[in-house]
């Protein structure tokens, strides 16, 4: 009898064994983010949402008894440092999948180690429209996804916004000289074309300037009704200063990039009255993403950013392919791929997460704007 007890015990161990997926000794997800530099905030934020899921699912055990690591990777949101620590990255076999990169231009650079590695990156915040036709191999397959909506969707909407929630007729538009700034320009300038809405003026700055006043000057003299800054919040918290300073002090508005609180610590009385569009905004977020943000409020003694909110459910998704499909690579990316309906989508804090066959999501954008010293959300919301 006990020896009866014993096989049937070894058959099901073995059943087990072979049911659950093989996951390495140390599964790892990387984080590729600006960690340091003038960009580290937007890695700050991202490693927060990543970290936050990761030490959930320890917290529970891990996947099939095998808890995940994170490894971090400071790329300045940089495309030369990007280029550089992609490679590293592709070497680690333990390292299943990445969240990253922040910047496009730092996601573009980097893909062509993930495309020839067989990785699979999924990126929470880069948007330009590059992206999707640069990230296949040569049998088409995708290896970068990313759970946020890409810029020709995000500079149409904002166009949209400028007009129909804000009651502008005359825009000038001032650009970061990057993948980043110039999609979500020309996007925005498309939009704006079609819809009625006049460009007086544009102008362009490059990244880590200092003095924006020979360009603010000009746009000034257009006549401008408000301001649409396309680029990240370092430059733009310079740009909403000097703006004042010189006189144009008319309505500014930006995008994702913009949504970070140091862009109101920098900016000061400046940054008051700026609108944002974003992906996640935790008023408007159902209530299964309640306990993520109090959680996350608790933890970091501030408000939950799109950023923190998306990384997190990038983490999850790549979690949930390696709980279903072992550690693998190609699989982690089939799986991913294959998550191409609604029905077979991703159920998180932000919402649902599919992809097209180029890795892209399909999420809904939202405004918030500074007042009083803080990020509310917009009165008024387009649907």
């Amino acid at each position: 009898m006990k020896s009866g007890w014993c096989k049937i015990t070894l058959a099901t161990m073995l059943l087990c064994l072979l049911a659950s997926p093989a996951l390495a000794a140390e599964p790892a997800i990387a984080v590729a983010a600006p960690l340091t530099g003038p960009a580290a905030a937007y890695g700050d934020n991202v490693k927060a949402g990543v970290d936050m899921k990761v030490a959930e699912v320890n917290a529970k055990g891990g996947v099939n008894g095998v808890k995940f690591k994170v490894e971090y990777f400071d790329e300045l949101c940089d495309p030369k440092e990007a280029a550089t620590v992609a490679p590293k990255i592709v070497r680690d076999k333990n390292i299943v999948g990445i969240v990253g990169h922040v910047c496009s231009s730092a996601h573009l650079a980097a893909l062509p180690a993930y495309v020839r590695g067989g990785v699979v990156a999924i990126s929470a915040t880069a948007t330009n429209v590059a992206i999707s036709d640069q990230n296949k191999d040569k049998k088409g397959k995708a290896w970068s996804f990313r759970d946020v909506y890409r810029d020709d969707f995000q500079g149409k909407f904002l166009a949209r916004y400028a007009k129909e929630a804000l009651g502008l007729a005359k825009v000038a538009v001032f650009y970061e000289n990057n993948d980043y700034g110039i999609g979500l320009k020309d996007a925005f300038v498309g939009e704006a074309k079609k819809i009625g809405l006049a460009v007086v003026g544009e102008e362009a700055y490059v990244k880590g300037a200092a003095d924006f006043t020979p360009q603010l000057t000009k746009l000034k003299a257009a006549g401008p009704q408000g301001i649409f800054l396309s680029g990240y919040y370092p430059e733009g918290a310079l740009i909403a200063t000097q703006a004042k300073k010189v006189g144009l002090d008319v309505l500014k508005f930006g995008a994702d990039g913009f949504d970070n609180a140091d862009y109101i610590k920098l900016a000061g009385p400046a940054a008051e009255g700026t609108y944002l569009s974003t992906p996640f905004i935790a008023s408007e977020a159902g209530p299964e993403a309640k306990a993520f943000v109090d959680a996350f409020k608790a933890k970091y003694n501030r408000d939950v950013d799109y950023m923190s909110a998306n990384a997190y459910d990038a983490a999850g998704i790549l979690i949930q392919a390696v709980a279903k499909v072992g550690a693998d690579r190609a699989k982690v990316r089939d799986y991913m791929a294959a998550m191409n309906t609604p029905e077979k989508g991703y159920k998180g804090i932000t919402g649902l997460t599919y992809f097209d066959e180029h890795g892209d999501a399909q999420k809904p954008a939202f405004v918030k704007m500074v007042k009083d010293g803080a990020f509310v959300t917009a009165p008024k919301q387009l649907k």
